[in-house]
C-alpha cells in the first residue's frame, strides 16, 4: 500500500538537507537520542498524570521546573503550538467582548482570537526601518499613548521577537501597562531559547507564549504558556478549551527532555551558535543591531537584492531557510547547528553570489478603515476573487506580505485602490483574495 506523505518526507530526509527552519532540532536526534517511543505513547490512565487535572503529578512537576527556570508563577504545556497558547492567553486576560490593544504584526492566531472572543482591536503600529527594510520594535511611548487615549483597554498584546528577530523593550512596556492597570501578553513564539542565553525581559509580562519547536530541540507542535499572577488551574481552564482532550504524552515528555538538555549542554551549544552566527554576519550581508534596534543574537537574516532568488538558490542546493522575501532570507539557527552546518551554509552562499544590500521597500500605508468587526468578518459568507479586482470589497482574510510582515489589510477592513497599488509596488505575488460576500451585514443578512 502507498504511504505518500511518509514516502515524500523519507525521500527528502534521505537527501541530508541543511535545515535552517523549524522545528529547531533540524533533523538531529532529540536530547538523549530521543526517538519516537511508541512504548511511551500513553493517554490518561491513572498512572500517567493529567495535563488538565487538579492533582500534582509528573506533568505538573515538569511544568513547575519550566516556570521556575524562566521566572514565572505557572507554566502549562501546549501540544497545539503557540496558536493554542495565544487563544488561551487572550481568553485568560481579555475575556470576551472587550477592547484590546494589539500589535498589528501579531500572528494570525491572534487575529483569530479577536474574532472568537469578539474583541475590539486598537492596533499598535511599528516604525518603518527603511535601511533594514523591516518594521522596528513596539515602543513604550506608543503603548502609553494608546492606554491614555483608551482607558477601557486592559490588555496589551505584542510580538517579541519578530520573525526577523526584532526585540521590543518588554520590561519598559510592562511598566507602562501595569501603571495603567493593564496586563501585558507577549507572543514570544520565536524566543524560547532566549532565557537560556541570559535574557530575562519576558518576566515583566503577565502572560507569555513560546514555541519550543521553533528554536529548541523539540518536536513540532510543542509550546509553552507562562503566566505571572495566575495559578496553574486558570491556565489549564483555557488551555483545555483550545486544546485537545487527548494531548500527546510523547510531546509533553519531549518538552521535559528539552528543558533538561538546555539546563546543561544545550545552553553551551547555543552560546557557540550565537558566536558562529555573529562571525557569519561579519562576513555576509545581513541584519545587525544598532542604536535602538535590538535583535535576537541567534537569528540570521541575510539580505539580498533579490531575496526570493536567494531563497530558491539555497533550496536548490539543499539548504532550507525559514522564509524568503523581496530582500531577506531568514535562517533559524539553533543549538542543533555547529561549525559543519555553518561551513556548509557559507559554501552554498558563495556559490549563489546573490547576497547584498536589500532593495528599497516603501513603508506600509496607514491601516484601512474597518467595515466589519473581526468576528463578523470571520463568520461572514465569503468568496474568492482576483486581488486586482477587489477594490471596494471587505477582506475576509489577511493580506500580509513579507516585508513588512504585518497585514496591509486585515479581516473586516476595506480594500482600497491605494492598498492594491502598494501591493503592486512591493511585488506582492498572491493573485487572489478572500472577501465577504457582497451585501453582507451583521447577522448574515444583506
Amino acid at each position: 500500500m502507498p504511504a505518500p506523505l511518509y514516502d515524500a518526507l523519507r525521500a527528502l530526509a534521505d537527501t541530508n538537507p541543511l535545515r535552517l527552519d523549524m522545528p529547531g532540532h533540524h533533523g538531529k536526534p532529540m536530547p538523549g537520542g530521543f526517538p519516537y517511543p511508541s512504548d511511551m505513547d500513553f493517554t490518561e490512565n491513572g498512572r500517567t498524570g493529567d495535563l488538565y487535572g487538579e492533582d500534582a503529578d509528573a506533568i505538573q512537576e515538569a511544568e513547575r521546573l519550566w516556570a521556575e527556570r524562566f521566572g514565572f508563577d505557572a507554566c502549562l504545556f501546549l501540544t497545539g503550538g503557540s496558536t493554542q497558547g495565544m487563544h488561551a492567553g487572550l481568553a485568560l486576560l481579555a475575556g470576551a467582548g472587550r477592547a484590546i490593544a494589539l500589535d498589528r504584526g501579531c500572528h494570525r492566531s491572534a487575529f483569530h482570537a479577536l474574532a472568537l472572543l469578539d474583541l475590539t482591536p486598537h492596533f499598535l503600529t511599528r516604525p518603518w526601518l527603511g535601511l533594514e527594510g523591516i518594521t522596528g520594535p513596539i515602543s513604550p511611548e506608543m503603548v502609553e499613548q494608546t492606554l491614555s487615549a483608551h482607558p477601557e483597554i486592559k490588555t496589551i498584546c505584542i510580538t517579541s521577537p519578530t520573525y526577523y528577530g526584532v526585540l521590543s523593550d518588554v520590561p519598559a512596556i510592562g511598566l507602562v501597562c501595569h501603571a495603567h492597570g493593564a496586563k501585558l501578553m507577549v507572543d514570544a513564539a520565536h524566543g524560547a531559547h532566549l532565557p537560556f542565553l541570559g535574557y530575562e525581559g519576558f518576566q515583566a509580562a503577565d502572560v507569555v507564549v513560546m514555541s519550543a519547536h521553533k528554536t529548541l530541540p523539540a518536536p513540532g507542535q510543542t509550546a509553552l504558556l507562562f503566566a505571572n499572577g495566575f495559578p496553574l488551574d486558570q491556565l489549564q481552564r483555557w488551555g483545555a478549551v483550545y486544546g485537545t482532550s487527548s494531548p500527546s504524552y510523547v510531546l509533553m515528555a519531549s518538552l521535559d527532555g528539552a528543558r533538561d538538555y538546555m539546563e546543561g549542554a544545550g545552553a553551551a551549544r547555543y552560546r557557540e551558535t550565537v558566536r558562529l552566527a555573529d562571525d557569519l554576519r561579519r562576513r555576509w550581508p545581513s541584519l545587525a543591531g544598532r542604536d535602538g534596534l535590538v535583535l535576537d543574537p541567534a537569528r540570521l537574516v541575510l539580505t539580498s537584492p533579490d531575496g526570493f532568488a536567494l531563497g530558491s538558490a539555497l533550496r536548490e542546493r539543499g539548504v532550507f531557510p525559514e522564509l524568503a522575501d523581496t530582500g531577506h532570507v531568514v535562517c533559524i539557527l539553533t543549538c542543533a547547528d555547529g561549525e559543519p552546518e555553518f561551513a556548509r551554509l557559507e559554501d552554498v552562499l558563495a556559490d549563489t553570489g546573490l547576497t547584498g544590500p536589500c532593495p528599497p521597500c516603501p513603508a506600509p500605508p496607514e491601516p484601512p478603515k474597518a467595515a466589519l468587526t473581526p468576528r463578523q468578518a470571520l463568520f461572514a459568507p465569503r468568496e474568492r476573487m482576483a486581488l486586482a479586482d477587489s477594490a471596494g470589497r471587505i477582506a475576509a482574510s489577511q493580506i500580509a506580505p513579507y516585508p513588512p510582515g504585518v497585514p496591509v489589510v486585515a479581516p473586516g477592513e476595506i480594500i482600497e485602490k491605494k492598498y492594491l497599488a502598494y501591493l503592486r509596488e512591493i511585488g506582492y505575488n498572491n493573485t487572489v483574495v478572500d472577501v465577504t460576500r457582497r451585501g453582507f451585514r451583521e447577522g448574515g443578512r444583506p
